[in-house]
């Protein structure tokens, strides 16, 4: 979670909730928690034992299977009803292995191959219906900041730069970082299974195949690698780090060609070069899949997809000018657990600007899109106000609900950076691909939502919008928020923070609630913004069944 703005506007975070009010002194001296990381090729699970005094935790089992949801319906684009089969079963043992371990609480997150099929959020729904296990989409930059912590928790990086590359089935993630607040997050839709999918029809790679892939995947990776370089000060040459399987692959094909007759026992700090990666794809492109699956440290599975995987590395290591990568095997799900330590507020040292990943990413947003932060805080200011005085009276959203209602706030009016015309369907636009951080892609869906709902029609399920909100809770948050939103900002209609304060009264008896307002001018009588609150008090009168009536003092 955030922790708090120094603003007035700030959102409350008090605490991360863990289910049923649950919190960190709830879950004992160590807790242990289990990370699921639900991707396109593999689903992976660590399960740590969290040092709350240290911080740090230590990995006490793992699980891997490999499900490749990646393997889609060519006409439809959705999960094979065979992978979805697969996958329920990998989780059903994860949930197992958790359950044996005492683990109190299990996150899930999934990626690429989940976010684009068109059926992946019916799958999440079904897995939560049979499994009672909830997965979080998250984007692909988020899918990144995530990696940056998992490898955090593993490497000292002395301050110096180093740029991270995660290889997955769907998408390759690049990222740059000195041990603080990274520099640079991307995510390409170039991963080993989709690609394998798309240009490998040949057993082995035919030459024109082969070159086809390796334009591509250049053309794919040129954009993202000139804006991380961007980020590199004069002088700086960084180090590179690999963290999938696709690299420790190419790392164990190398180490055994080159006379080792055993596998290393851990990949972990091992170091290849560019020239190791080359001679790699030499030999496996003029191999038959049986022969692929032949060599040490490659299933069936991985014997698929590795010439598609090794090229990405090599043509990344190419655009990049770096001749060495060391491996990490710490990624995604250890950046999970690292995630959730922040939340809990264990970590304060070199990670404590994470705790404030949601608060950054939406004031770069609001800078990104030219947004006038003095009015928005004033808005988010009345629309918390109001959170506030109804809470457990006429809602009972929690923390996590103030929170999307704070970005929502901060955000409603970005569209405007388009066009002032229909802004608030531009705003909903902007939020849904602004990439955000530190929220799963439901909570992003929410934020949007509810600032597309500021102004205007009142939701429907016959809006896509609305109707796409994956879960109850966050259909929840936008059905009772927009009306706080809209009366929000109508108390700032001259965008002049004519309205100094608001406080409200709540009376029961007389089915009213009262929005006390002092203006900033005692000279001032306000009366557009008492206007605007007349137009705008509908939806909220409907959805909480009380009159509103706004006081002048």
């Amino acid at each position: 979670m955030a922790t708090q703005p120094a603003s007035s506007a700030s959102p409350n975070t008090s605490s991360t909730i863990l289910g049923a009010g649950a919190t960190i002194s709830d879950l004992g001296e160590t807790p242990i928690i289990a990370a699921i990381d639900v991707g396109t090729n593999s689903i992976h699970m660590v399960v740590a034992r969290i040092q709350p005094d240290l911080p740090s935790f230590t990995i006490i089992a793992k699980e891997k299977a490999t499900v490749r949801l990646g393997d889609r319906d060519p006409k439809t684009g959705d999960l094979t009803p065979a992978a979805m089969e697969r996958a329920t079963q990998a989780l059903q043992r994860c949930q197992s292995l958790a359950n044996s371990l005492n683990a109190q609480q299990v996150i899930a997150v999934a990626t690429s191959a989940m976010r684009e099929a068109p059926n992946g959020a019916d799958f999440l729904q079904q897995i939560k219906a049979n499994l009672g296990l909830t997965i979080n989409l998250i984007a692909g930059t988020e899918e990144a900041r995530r990696i940056y912590l998992g490898v955090l928790s593993g490497v000292e990086f002395h301050n110096d730069p180093h740029v991270i590359i995660d290889i997955g089935g769907g998408s390759t993630e690049l990222i740059l970082g000195s041990g603080h607040e990274p520099r640079s997050l991307s995510s390409t839709k170039v991963g080993a299974v989709r690609l394998s999918a798309l240009f490998v029809k040949s057993d082995p790679i035919s030459d024109r195949e082969y070159r086809a892939l390796k334009n591509y995947v250049r053309g794919m990776l040129e954009r993202p690698v000139e804006e991380l370089v961007s980020y590199l000060k004069p002088g700086e040459i960084p180090r590179m780090i690999g963290t999938s399987g696709t690299i420790e692959a190419v790392a164990m094909i190398q180490a055994c060609s080159s006379g080792q007759t055993t596998p290393p026992d851990s990949l972990n700090g091992h170091r290849i070069t560019r020239n190791d990666v080359q001679q790699a794809i030499h030999r496996l492109r003029k191999m038959s899949y049986d022969q692929r699956m032949a060599l040490p440290g490659l299933n069936e599975r991985r014997a698929e997809i590795i010439v598609a995987g090794a090229i990405i590395l090599n043509e990344a290591m190419e655009l990049l000018k770096l001749d060495a990568i060391t491996i990490c095997e710490r990624a995604l799900r250890e950046g999970v657990i690292v995630d959730w330590m922040l939340g809990q507020g264990l970590i304060e040292d070199r990670l404590r600007y994470q705790s404030s990943v949601r608060e950054r990413s939406v004031l770069n947003a609001m800078r990104k899109f030219e947004v006038d932060r003095s009015y928005s805080e004033h808005v988010t200011q009345f629309a918390l106000t109001l959170f506030d005085a109804t809470q457990d009276h006429l809602h009972h959203l929690n923390s996590d609900g103030r929170e999307i209602l704070w970005a929502s706030a901060m955000l409603h009016n970005c569209g405007q950076y388009i066009s002032n015309s229909s802004y608030h369907k531009h705003t909903y636009y902007l939020i849904r691909n602004g990439e955000l951080l530190g929220y799963t892609e439901a909570d992003v869906a929410a934020i949007a939502n509810l600032a597309r709902y500021h102004r205007k029609s009142l939701p429907k399920k016959k809006h896509d919008n609305y109707r796409q909100l994956s879960t109850k809770w966050h259909r929840k948050v936008v059905d009772q928020l927009h009306p706080i939103m809209r009366l929000a900002v109508a108390l700032n209609r001259r965008q002049i923070g004519a309205v100094e304060s608001l406080s409200c009264e709540l009376d029961p008896a007389h089915k009213s609630i009262y929005l006390n307002l002092k203006p900033r001018d005692p000279k001032d009588d306000c009366a557009l913004e008492l206007w605007s609150i007349e137009q705008n008090k509908e939806a909220f009168e409907k959805t909480y069944g009380l009159r509103v009536v706004p006081v002048l003092e």
